[in-house]
């Protein structure tokens, strides 16, 4: 298959290593430097682009491989709100592909599946409080993550109590703490933390009078991401539309 990397920080360079090991080709690497290179026959080439850049360049980057038939996986977040619509409308309506995933690691798939059960277990029991957090490296711009905005949104789903998340706690690199934990009934407070190189850790919390239930994914390195977005790659090139995790893994 052949690949384009738009966005060529560690994430693409890893993803370009995990690429070449499974076979594929890369034939077009684009980043802040040459994005003249959106035109060259090199990027229309591709089969599928994989991009991992930021909030304010992921929307154009998608209508740039759009316009030359090449499909996108994205991990960028941050760029739904202003632009969700028109990417589902273009991938609806007029036959383009983005495979988009806040996390693309096969271990957090797991584990979103888990959350999911646990939810619809817990819609049954009120006497259990539920919260969240999530650690990233101190580069790390937004907060809080975007895998952690899509578990709150899985438990939404699903445990019946909870209407929407909010932003609680910032703890910065140098230990300030901004924002709080408390929120509404019907609210889930998202607290976030920001350290060393941290590649990403979420934690779900169900707290009682009598005991406490928490489930964790803690990463190891960003390889799993990498690997994911590769396979995701692979899944979209022989599929269309607006497609997520849930579709490649029937869990």
């Amino acid at each position: 298959m052949k690949i384009a990397i738009i966005g060529y920080g560690k994430m693409g360079k890893m993803i370009e290593q995990i690429a070449i090991s499974r076979g594929h080709d890369i034939v077009s690497i684009i980043d802040t430097d040459n994005q003249q290179d959106f035109d060259s026959e090199a990027f229309a080439s591709a089969d599928v682009a994989i991009e991992f850049t930021n909030p304010t360049a992921a929307y154009g980057n998608y209508l740039k491989a759009f316009a030359k038939g090449v499909k996108v996986v994205s991990g960028s977040t941050g760029w739904m709100k202003d632009h969700g619509d028109d990417v589902r409308r273009m991938c609806q309506d007029e036959g383009k592909t983005l495979f988009w995933a806040s996390n693309f690691s096969v271990g957090v798939a797991i584990f979103s599946a888990v959350n999911r059960y646990l939810a619809k277990i817990m819609a049954g029991f009120p006497q259990y409080s539920v919260s969240m957090e999530e650690t990233h490296h101190v580069h790390k711009l937004d907060a809080p993550s975007g895998t952690a905005i899509t578990l709150a949104e899985e438990i939404i789903d699903n445990i019946g109590r909870k209407d929407k998340w909010v932003k609680g706690t910032l703890l910065a690199p140098d230990g300030s703490l901004t924002g709080t934990d408390q929120c509404a009934d019907d609210e889930i407070a998202i607290n976030s933390i920001r350290r060393g190189e941290v590649p990403g850790i979420h934690t779900v919390k169900y707290d009682s009078e009598a005991d406490c239930i928490t489930i964790t994914h803690d990463a190891h390195s960003r390889k799993g991401f990498a690997l994911g977005a590769v396979l995701a790659a692979e899944y979209a090139k022989n599929h269309s539309g607006l497609l997520t995790i849930s579709d490649m893994f029937k869990f």
